[in-house]
């Protein structure tokens, strides 16, 4: 299905999505610590608290970034490696008729030398550089016999098309080669970014974890609010939708019919997802034990019966664009700019997702990090 995604307001979003519980906290808890941690740069030169979230924020949304990014060469390698396997098994094959081709062309020679009859010289041709150059320095070809013919048309036409295999499965390993030092590189800076993470965490006070819990709390308290005015709007948009569908129309049927298949697979998707709670959130995962944003997105489409492409970068595409107004359980819902994180939307601004290292597939607002971050909603199917 085609997609139609909208245009997406200018302005500033937030640097990335929701560290961990001791150490979440968007951008939208500057003002708060403006408020209740107005000091100057400690003494020690110990980075100040706020630094140290706003550090921890932007590197899980890098490694969430590179994880996507990881996730995206992992399956080209898969791809790729699937077709390096067939081009080399062909090429075998071609080897193989080659090597009977040219046995055939041997037999005429060895059969010339054993009785010594004036006949084209098949040595001769087996020992030139190609097969054309045999042709083009003599004037045999018109002394071949029809058998003699098609051992040679036969030994070219193998050689030739064994020549292209090879070239092409030539091809194809060096592209497999630039894809897996991509997926390495990806790896490499998902290990760094969260190593980095967890030595910023490491250096906080327990008085300093305290903080920012109560900031998280702060936070979630908000996103729920909004995630409740959302429900409002929804709510009357549907008993407005009702009202006009009770009147006479000629398309009411087909479009209650469309909707109500959507809804039966958006709730096998989202019993799925329901059902992943608990799990932990584990970069590259697509399951059953643990699950990235997009493996578990995608694990519950496919349990609904919808194929999803593997990364966020596709599943936006992979679908009809709607308004967050219009957004309906079963939707994807996409974050950030870079389209690095995905939760499955069931309705009254809630939504189930792995959100992120460290954190458990569970429910939440959509509005966890601001409305700003929000980047679209896709219906799948």
């Amino acid at each position: 299905m085609a997609s139609h995604r909208k245009s997406r307001p200018s302005g500033t979003r937030a640097a990335g999505i929701r560290t961990p519980a001791l150490a979440t906290a968007a951008l939208t808890s500057v003002a708060l610590f403006s408020q209740t941690a107005e000091a100057a740069p400690p003494a020690d030169g110990k980075p100040s608290l706020e630094e140290v979230e706003k550090k921890v924020d932007a590197l899980y949304r890098q490694a969430e970034s590179a994880t996507e990014k990881y996730n995206a060469a992992k399956e080209r390698t898969g791809t790729q490696r699937k077709q390096v396997d067939t081009l080399l098994d062909d090429v075998a094959e071609r080897t193989d008729r080659l090597n009977k081709a040219r046995e055939e062309l041997g037999s005429f020679a060895a059969a010339q030398y054993r009785t010594g009859a004036d006949a084209p010289d098949t040595a001769t041709f087996l020992l030139a550089d190609t097969p054309q150059d045999y042709f083009d320095q003599t004037q045999l070809m018109s002394r071949l016999t029809s058998r003699q013919k098609g051992a040679v048309d036969d030994y070219v036409t193998q050689q030739s098309a064994t020549m292209k295999k090879r070239q092409e499965a030539a091809r194809s390993l060096e592209t497999l080669t630039e894809t897996q030092d991509e997926l390495k590189t990806a790896k490499t800076t998902v290990q760094t970014k969260l190593a980095s993470a967890r030595e910023l965490l490491s250096q906080l006070t327990a008085a300093e974890k305290a903080r920012l819990a109560a900031i998280e709390k702060q936070q979630e308290e908000a996103a729920a609010r909004k995630a409740a005015e959302l429900a409002k709007q929804q709510a009357a948009a549907a008993d407005q939708e009702a009202s006009s569908s009770s009147s006479p129309s000629t398309s009411s049927g087909s479009s209650s019919g469309s909707s109500s298949a959507y809804a039966t697979k958006a709730a096998k998707a989202i019993a799925f997802a329901r059902a992943q709670i608990g799990k932990p959130y584990v970069w590259g995962a697509t399951g059953p034990g643990s699950y990235d944003c997009s493996g578990l997105s995608q694990a519950a489409w496919k349990a609904a019966g919808v194929s999803l492409p593997r990364t966020t970068y596709d599943q936006v595409n992979a679908g009809t664009t709607v308004s967050l107004a219009d957004a309906r359980p079963g939707d994807l819902v996409f974050f950030y700019d870079d389209v690095s994180h995905v939760g499955i939307y069931i309705g009254n601004g809630m939504m189930i997702h792995a959100p992120k290292p460290g954190a458990y597939v569970r429910e939440e607002s959509i509005y966890y990090g601001g409305e700003s971050i929000i980047h679209s909603v896709v219906r799948p199917a």
